[in-house]
C-alpha cells in the first residue's frame, strides 16, 4: 500500500470507499484484467463497483501518481503502457542505494550489524522454505527494504520504499517460476553471509548480480505474461 493511504482513512467513509476502489483497480493491473493500453470511463468503473464517481475520481488520481494511467482529456482514462527504459532505470537505482546500503551494514560492530538482521538471517537460511510464488515475493521485498531500513537513514529508507512500489507490477512475476524462487533463497542467503563477514565487495557484487538478474528475467516473463493474457484474458 502506498504509504499515504492510510493517513487518507481518517478522514471518514468516502476515503475508505475510495481506497478499496483504488486496490481493487491495482489489482486488475497487476493481474491483467486491465491491459497495458486499455481505456475506460469513471462512469464505467462507477457502475461495475456500484459506486458513484467521485471515489472512482479520488482511486484513479491516486493510481496516476503513482504511474499506473494516465487520463485523457474528454476521452477518458487509460492503463499506461508498460515502459522498460522506466523500469530498468529503477532496478539501477535499487542497486545504487542497496549497495549503499550493504557498505554501511558492513562498517557497522559486527555485534550490531548481526543483531539489526538476525530475523532475515533466520527466515532465509534456517526457517523452512515456503513454495508459494506470492507470498515469497512479499519477503522479498522485506528483506531488501530491512537491508535499507537497517541502516538507520530515514531518507534513504523512504525513496527505496517508493521504489519497490513502482517495480512491484513486475518484479511480482519473477516469483512465479520455481526455479526464480530456489535462486531468490540461495542469494539472499549469500548475501546474508557476506554482509555479517563484513566483506562489503562481495556483497555487493552478489546483490549487484542478484538486482541484475531479477531485471532481466521479470523483463522476459513480464513480455510472455502480455502475450498470454491478450491471447487468453485472465479470469477474474
Amino acid at each position: 500500500m502506498q504509504p499515504g493511504l492510510r493517513q487518507r482513512n481518517h478522514k471518514g467513509r468516502p476515503e475508505v470507499l475510495a481506497e478499496r476502489i483504488y486496490q481493487t483497480l491495482k489489482n486488475d493491473i497487476f493481474e491483467f484484467r486491465l491491459m497495458p493500453g486499455d481505456r475506460f470511463s469513471e462512469s464505467e468503473i462507477a457502475e461495475r463497483m456500484a459506486v458513484s464517481r467521485t471515489p472512482v475520481r479520488q482511486a484513479l488520481f491516486w493510481l496516476e501518481h503513482e504511474g499506473y494511467v494516465e487520463v485523457y482529456f474528454r476521452s477518458g482514462w487509460q492503463v499506461r503502457s508498460f515502459d522498460f527504459a522506466y523500469f530498468e532505470e529503477l532496478y539501477d537505482l535499487r542497486i545504487v542505494l542497496e549497495c549503499e546500503a550493504v557498505r554501511r551494514l558492513c562498517d557497522m560492530p559486527p555485534e550490531h550489524c548481526a543483531a539489526l538482521l538476525s530475523e532475515l538471517k533466520t527466515f532465509w537460511t534456517d526457517a523452512p522454505r515456503l513454495e508459494e510464488g506470492k507470498t515469497v515475493s512479499l519477503h522479498d521485498e522485506a528483506f531488501h527494504m530491512t537491508l535499507v531500513a537497517a541502516t538507520g537513514n530515514s531518507e534513504m529508507a523512504r525513496i527505496h520504499a517508493e521504489l519497490t512500489e513502482k517495480i512491484r507490477i513486475i518484479r511480482r512475476l519473477d516469483f512465479t517460476r520455481e526455479d526464480r524462487v530456489d535462486a531468490t533463497y540461495s542469494e539472499h542467503a549469500r548475501i546474508l553471509r557476506t554482509i555479517l563477514k563484513q566483506q562489503t565487495e562481495e556483497a555487493q557484487r552478489i546483490l549487484t548480480d542478484h538486482i541484475s538478474m531479477s531485471k532481466s528475467e521479470v523483463r522476459k516473463i513480464t513480455l510472455h505474461m502480455l502475450q498470454q493474457a491478450r491471447i487468453q484474458p485472465v479470469s477474474p
